[in-house]
């Protein structure tokens, strides 16, 4: 079983990192840059495969907000916590916005939806966020491939490969699931936040 979850990863592992990097994908870039330190592929390809799917996916969004505005599903979106708080600052602070979104986690989505809504032309967005996605990629494989070097002193070299394979994907599975507990309790706050202004606008 180990050893066809090996093979798994090596045939696949790369798809897996750049499909997981089009969505939220901290724990998707962190663990091609463990995988990589375990010399399953390179560090250049984990990190082109991170930073290709981060920029596609916010690319993506960036494109509903634009192109399909009024659609059912975008308007549903723009309906989510946070919205109209990435709104505001897309609107006030065009670039920092772009190179900054990607690092608050839950925010990527509605994010780039508010910066195609908004008025920052798509050249402005496409190369800011392709400099945002290369950092982005550069610091969370790093951080994988560290890692990598410190489970290794940790556990010893005796470790079989795919064991350690193994500890990788539980250990990404425990911070997507912590990450995921994060994002809703930020949501949470947003939606209470946004509640309040409402209330105080309605009031006015």
């Amino acid at each position: 079983m180990t050893d066809f979850i090996h093979r798994l990863i090596e045939q696949y592992g790369l798809i897996a990192v750049f499909l997981g990097c089009v969505a939220e994908g901290e724990s998707a870039a962190i663990l091609g840059g463990f995988f990589a330190h375990q010399h399953v592929f390179g560090l250049w390809q984990a990190f082109l495969a991170a930073a290709m799917g981060a920029f596609v996916g916010d690319t993506f969004f960036f494109i509903l907000g634009r192109s399909f505005a009024d659609h059912p599903f975008v308007i549903k979106l723009r309906g989510r916590p946070g919205f109209s708080h990435a709104y505001r600052l897309v609107s006030d602070h065009p670039n920092i916005f772009v190179l900054s979104n990607r690092y608050i986690y839950g925010m990527r989505l509605v994010g780039g939806i508010a910066a195609g809504v908004a008025s920052i032309t798509v050249a402005r967005f496409v190369i800011l966020n392709a400099v945002s996605s290369m950092v982005w990629a550069a610091l969370f494989c790093t951080v994988g491939y560290v890692f990598g070097l410190g489970a290794e002193r940790i556990v010893g070299q005796a470790l079989a490969r795919h064991e350690r394979l193994l500890i990788a994907l539980a250990i990404g599975l425990v911070v997507a699931i912590l990450a995921w507990f994060v994002a809703r309790h930020v949501a949470g706050k947003e939606r209470d936040k946004d509640a309040r202004a409402s209330q105080s606008a309605a009031h006015e």
